[in-house]
């Protein structure tokens, strides 16, 4: 199975692991959140990083969900990219990991990363738009 990392500001990870233990109705497997404080080392946060990816590899490669690009999080996991072994995807939210969570037993990290990626982009609407184009004059 492909384990999950979120790397994220404070407990964003925590909260959204939560979140989606609560709706999936079952505590994921093989997935764990690292919380960045900014007050500690760059090299204390990438041991934090690594020793989470420790926790989920399971052989079949590790996807990195990230709070936000060009954050800290995001910055200090793309050191642990390794084409076919670990991904990083940034703009993590709610709807991206329990797709992830879901999908990660039906394809390889590269293939599951590309769509995770596709997904998050579909995810995010504006809800005025989706009632505009419902209402018939």
């Amino acid at each position: 199975m492909i384990g999950i990392v979120i790397v994220t500001h404070r407990q964003l990870g925590d909260a959204l692991i939560d979140t989606a233990g609560f709706i999936l109705a079952s505590t994921p497997e093989s997935v764990v959140s690292v919380s960045i404080d900014m007050n500690e080392k760059a090299d204390k946060l990438r041991e934090k990083i690594s020793g989470g990816i420790k926790k989920v590899n399971q052989q079949e490669g590790v996807l990195i969900l990230t709070d936000m690009f060009g954050g800290t999080p995001s910055n200090l996991s793309y050191s642990f990219l390794e084409e076919g072994r670990i991904e990083v995807i940034s703009g993590v939210n709610l709807p991206i990991l329990i797709k992830a969570i879901n999908s990660r037993k039906d394809m390889d990290l590269v293939k599951l990363a590309e769509c995770i990626e596709a997904y998050g982009k579909k995810s995010i609407s504006l809800a005025s738009g989706i009632l505009k184009g419902n209402k018939r004059s």
